[in-house]
């Protein structure tokens, strides 16, 4: 029986290795023209090999060619990432045309006489626009102030020689959406976490420079904005960070996009944290969600 199957394996490979010899001949003088051997281990042999120099090629010009794009799911989050970014330089460039067609405007109705120069503010930013308050008072209201000081005088509600921090301080909303843990120190817990759509804008709460951007494995992408008047604002579980460490940035001004980063995430948020000198506060005290 053994012997029966060596020898079947035997005629198998002598098959497949026996070649056959192809001729073309000329059909008036029957003179062979043109020929070649061939087995069919190497006819199958040539057949796999196009057939993976085919695949290759397909595969090459895929991937070197716009087609990709084409492809379901090949726009991976950093070609996401990318896209935004772009979104972001062309609303700047937007901007930025905008603010020269006003310098330019500026400059024509100064040329032409229609304004004076006093009263052109500068055009590259509102934030940073100092007005001049300082405006003569009547006779009325000079003798309306003066009134108010003496009725005033001796009400103990206004001797408050230690103004509050938040004293002519705007915090701004860090993002849209719904509160779904509030501050709780006794958890550990001292921020409040904010439902919202992914890849919508983080704000920052308060003028101030970027003091921290990084990813931590709980948190995801964190960014921490330190203020003057001794407040630090940090912001978790970010998509994208829109600023980097250094950068100044202005109270409302959007530093990130809502994301679901880190182990202690569990849906696209922001956790959102305030302290003041060192110590967290409760955010809901300061700012209306």
């Amino acid at each position: 029986m053994a012997k029966r199957q060596h020898k079947k394996k035997h005629s198998f490979w002598k098959r497949v290795r026996l070649k056959y010899k192809l001729s073309f001949f000329n059909e008036s003088t029957l003179e062979e023209v043109w020929s070649f051997r061939l087995s069919q281990l190497s006819a199958f042999t040539t057949v796999g090999l196009f057939a993976v120099l085919l695949i290759a090629v397909t595969a090459l010009v895929i991937v070197t060619t716009p087609i990709r794009n084409y492809l379901p799911g090949y726009l991976d989050v950093e070609v996401r990432n990318k896209i935004i970014l772009n979104a972001l330089k062309v609303d700047s460039l937007e901007m930025l045309v905008q603010t020269q067609a006003m310098y330019l405007a500026n400059v024509t109705d100064i040329l032409t006489g229609t304004v004076t120069v006093d009263s052109v503010h500068r055009s590259d930013s509102t934030a940073f626009i100092t007005a001049n308050y300082d405006v003569p008072r009547s006779e009325n209201e000079e003798y309306f102030v003066k009134s108010f000081e003496e009725e005033e005088k001796y009400n103990l509600t206004v001797l408050n020689a230690t103004p509050t921090v938040t004293e002519d301080v705007l915090f701004y909303k860090p993002a849209n959406g719904m509160i779904s843990s509030r501050y709780n120190a006794e958890i550990r817990h001292y921020g409040v976490d904010l439902v919202a759509g992914p890849r919508e804008s983080v704000l920052a709460t308060l003028e101030g420079m970027v003091v921290y951007t990084g990813y931590d494995p709980q948190y995801g992408n964190v960014i921490g904005v330190q203020h003057k008047n001794g407040f630090l604002s940090i912001y978790k579980h970010n998509e994208l960070l829109l600023k980097k460490t250094g950068d100044r940035v202005v109270a409302g001004e959007a530093i990130a996009l809502i994301g679901n980063t880190g182990d202690l995430s569990t849906g696209p948020h922001l956790h959102f944290e305030l302290w003041y000198r060192g110590n967290p506060v409760n955010p809901e005290e300061y700012i209306a969600f």
